[in-house]
């Protein structure tokens, strides 16, 4: 599905990753673990076109994107859950999905408000309050609205970046319970979240990223067996 080949980028003179590789098979869910500040969300931002490599190779689905606009990438398949959320405040919980059509192509209405219902399929809450303003809403509310967001495009490929930061317990196990539904249906994930033990419980393999690079990669299990990765990641 995904294939980062040796990326080097980062802002101005800030070199921040320096050979980030890794691959996302269809229907798999990834993580990014690491300490903040070594390059996950700037990986994200190389897939989704908002920074251009300076080197490698960014292949979706056999096409190179690297130098791709964010516009035809979220329209070849790729959806992002930022980590500030950027929720609209002023526009209803129902405007605010209804933007995330814009992501993919243009479907037929009756795609469109099948798309809608499954949003409050999967996240009854939205339903409960699609009249009120985005801003009305809690923390929790606010990540499981971009969450749905996303998926109003019809991603392929969705990334998401910390979605648990700051929220309790009971959201946080909806919010991972709606990524491994996700999995379920065929949507590739790439998960970059701190809560690296939540984590575990909803991805197929992990990727260790120190230094704007991967150092190693694992499956769950092997995660918590190993002494190396569990001091690495502070677990």
């Amino acid at each position: 599905m995904l294939e980062l080949a040796d990326v080097h980028a980062g802002y101005g003179p800030s070199h921040v990753l320096q050979g980030m590789s890794l691959v996302v098979g269809r229907g798999e869910a990834v993580a990014l673990f690491g300490r903040n500040g070594v390059g996950k969300t700037t990986t994200l931002r190389a897939i989704m076109g908002w920074i251009t490599p300076s080197r490698g190779t960014i292949r979706f689905q056999r096409q190179d994107i690297t130098r791709l606009r964010t516009d035809r990438i979220c329209r070849m398949g790729i959806g992002l859950v930022p980590e500030d959320r950027r929720v609209f405040p002023s526009l209803s919980v129902e405007e605010n999905l209804r933007l995330g059509l814009f992501q993919g192509p243009h479907a037929a209405r009756a795609v469109r408000d099948q798309r809608l219902a499954r949003a409050y399929e999967w996240f009854p809450r939205l339903a409960e309050r699609r009249r009120q303003a985005g801003i009305t809403l809690s923390g929790g509310e606010q990540q499981m609205l971009v969450i749905a967001r996303a998926l109003m495009g019809a991603p392929k490929l969705l990334l998401i970046d910390e979605p648990s930061e700051g929220l309790a317990p009971k959201v946080v196990a909806e919010v991972f319970s709606a990524i491994r539904r996700m999995c379920s249906e065929g949507i590739s994930i790439i998960l970059v979240e701190q809560n690296v033990r939540g984590a575990l419980d909803v991805v197929d393999r992990c990727y260790v990223v120190e230094r704007g690079r991967a150092v190693a990669e694992a499956v769950p299990q092997d995660i918590l067996a190993r002494a190396d990765l569990r001091a690495r990641l502070s677990i």
